[in-house]
């Protein structure tokens, strides 16, 4: 195995483990929103972030599928979502906590 694919599995593994940390907060959020119109503005920011969930996972699905030799060089361009999944990370704790408290 070359050092790039290495790193690119090390990559794709790192995705997927944020995308279930995001998983398992967006659960524990919709878990504890109301139904009731004082929770509209949660379930809206919620399904906001379901949405960008689901395109991150996208994301996350074509890194896969992305050739080898084209990989290192457009991660290298794009710099990664890593700086998007810590910051959506962040949003989703801090709703939860909102929720839950």
């Amino acid at each position: 195995m070359t050092d790039t694919n290495r790193l690119m599995q090390q990559d794709v593994m790192e995705y997927e483990s944020r995308l279930k940390h995001l998983d398992k907060l967006l659960e524990r959020a919709h878990q504890g929103v109301g139904k009731g119109t004082e929770h509209s503005e949660i379930r809206s920011s919620l399904e906001s972030m379901k949405q960008e969930r689901d395109r991150f996972s996208g994301l996350i699905d074509e890194l896969r599928l992305k050739p080898l030799e084209n990989w290192r060089e457009e991660e290298i361009e794009m710099a990664g979502p890593m700086g998007i999944w810590d910051a959506m990370g962040q949003q989703l704790e801090k709703l939860v906590e909102r929720i839950e408290h």
